[in-house]
């Protein structure tokens, strides 16, 4: 008789290995998709800060080219501001176009310029054109034209905002899945612990006193299965970032922190919560409903 009760507590616990390694594999797919998009917002942050911003200058002495190049640097739009003479100004033309025409022209044509990066948050129609009426408007008569690429930039952001929109969707439908498919997993697992949460109540404990252990066990599962979610996904990060070293170029501390300790919320939350769920719905019914 003895070893019949036994027997049949132990059956009526649930099975929590299966149960956190289900859950580890959920969050690990969840994972690779939410790298997925930081690469891609990145990749694009990045494409955007590639775009060269050239503010013409007339003939004028240094000290006023100075004071220009200090006015752009000191705004929260600019960054890597340099001076570019005529002969640089050369090399760049003669780099990006692949031929030299000195033996053409005896003299430079190119003006001198002030080249700057706008920061990915500026690069858009509206902000270049804010950012180039303020340039002109305190150095109009030092600078003939402000230039950059219209159309690419015009490209860049109905493609970012495109692809934004698919991968919300895509994000949106992959997280209902994931938090169906953990409370699902985790009401099976009390499934065959509900005799032993209805018994312990037909004796007189108290919900708290049933629900704490079980609890306290979806916590340290959710951990678990966070912790080896978040080891295949830096292990799979590693291995991309050895093959494509530009992955760990644009990499951000803090974003990937989030990635992290949103896997870890969750792990812990879904867990926590479908098992308190269940218990309370096995406290609720009647003994015979369990059958």
């Amino acid at each position: 008789m003895t070893q019949t009760g036994k027997a049949s507590l132990k059956r009526s616990q649930p099975n929590y290995l299966s149960t956190i390694f289900g859950v580890a594999v959920v969050l690990f797919i969840l994972g690779i998709m939410g790298w997925f998009f930081l690469n891609i917002q990145a990749v694009g942050n990045a494409f955007k800060e590639d775009i060269r911003i050239s503010a013409y200058l007339r003939s004028m002495n240094k000290d006023t080219i100075a004071q220009i190049q200090q006015y752009i640097a000191a705004k929260p739009y600019a960054k890597n501001v340099t001076y570019v003479d005529k002969k640089k100004a050369k090399e760049i033309w003669n780099k990006e176009n692949n031929e030299d025409w000195a033996k053409i022209l005896d003299v430079n044509p190119l003006p001198e310029s002030i080249d700057f990066y706008a920061k990915a948050d500026y690069v858009n129609k509206d902000s270049l054109l804010k950012i180039s009426d303020d340039i002109l408007g305190a150095y109009g008569n030092q600078i003939t034209d402000l230039q950059y690429p219209q159309s690419l930039v015009t490209n860049l952001n109905e493609r970012a905002s495109k692809i934004g929109l698919i991968f919300l969707v895509v994000a949106i439908l992959l997280c209902s899945i994931v938090i169906f498919s953990i409370d699902n997993t985790i009401r099976l697992a009390m499934f065959s612990n509900r005799f032993l949460i209805k018994t312990m109540q037909m004796v007189g404990a108290t919900r708290s006193f049933i629900a704490r252990p079980l609890n306290i066990r979806a916590l340290i599962n959710g951990l678990i299965s966070s912790g080896i979610a978040l080891v295949l996904l830096f292990v799979l990060i590693g291995w991309a970032e050895s093959q494509f070293p530009q992955l760990k170029a644009i990499r951000q501390f803090g974003d990937t922190l989030l990635l992290a300790g949103s896997i870890v919320f969750l792990g812990v939350g879904i867990s926590v919560l479908s098992t308190h769920r269940s218990i309370l719905k096995y406290l609720k019914m009647k003994l015979d409903d369990l059958y």
